[in-house]
């Protein structure tokens, strides 16, 4: 199945059903680990609000959820500057934190999210994607824990990911052609 967002032809990548059954076994995964805790689960807008609302479904133990909001894209093209649009608005301190990004492909963002949250003193830094672009990697991160899917380098749209503010409600992932 083919798409077109403002001129740019995309192709089905990750199917829904796919997200899901992925999504339940990380679910799992954070059940265990956090099991009789408390994390504190950071999203990274606005790129994991899909994701993360659908992640949270899994996750039956007890926690809270906040947002920070980066920007680090134009269009299709990344910017060398990461700017923080929202912050974290409460105080993570003595906290276990997990960060939930929709993508992670240079780095960057991640990188930027990471120093606000050490800033706040937590216990502990997980880090939880949807999608992870290993051949982009600019930065190594010993918090990745959990993630979804490793895709190539490719420019994806769907499921939280936005092409020109475009295709965020699409319920599979496609990626550029």
């Amino acid at each position: 199945m083919k798409i077109q967002i403002d001129h740019k032809d995309f192709e089905l990548m990750i199917e829904h059903e796919q997200v899901k059954k992925r999504l339940r076994l990380i679910g799992i995964q954070l059940n265990v680990a956090y099991e009789n805790r408390i994390p504190v689960f950071v999203g990274v807008l606005n790129g994991c609000f899909m994701f993360m609302a659908d992640l949270m479904k899994e996750v039956h133990i007890a926690s809270e959820v906040c947002f920070v909001k980066m920007a680090s894209y134009r269009g299709d093209q990344r910017e060398e500057e990461v700017k923080t649009l929202i912050g974290l608005p409460n105080s993570l301190k003595g906290r276990e934190v997990i960060i939930v990004e929709d993508i992670i492909d240079t780095g960057n963002t991640l990188k930027q999210v990471i120093e606000l949250v050490e800033r706040e003193e937590p216990v502990s830094i997980a880090v939880c994607t949807l999608l992870l672009k290993p051949e982009a990697l600019e930065y190594d991160f010993e918090e990745l824990a959990y993630v979804g899917f490793e895709i190539e380098n490719q420019f994806v749209v769907g499921y939280g990911l936005d092409y020109k503010g475009i295709g965020r409600n699409l319920k599979d992932i496609y990626r550029a052609v």
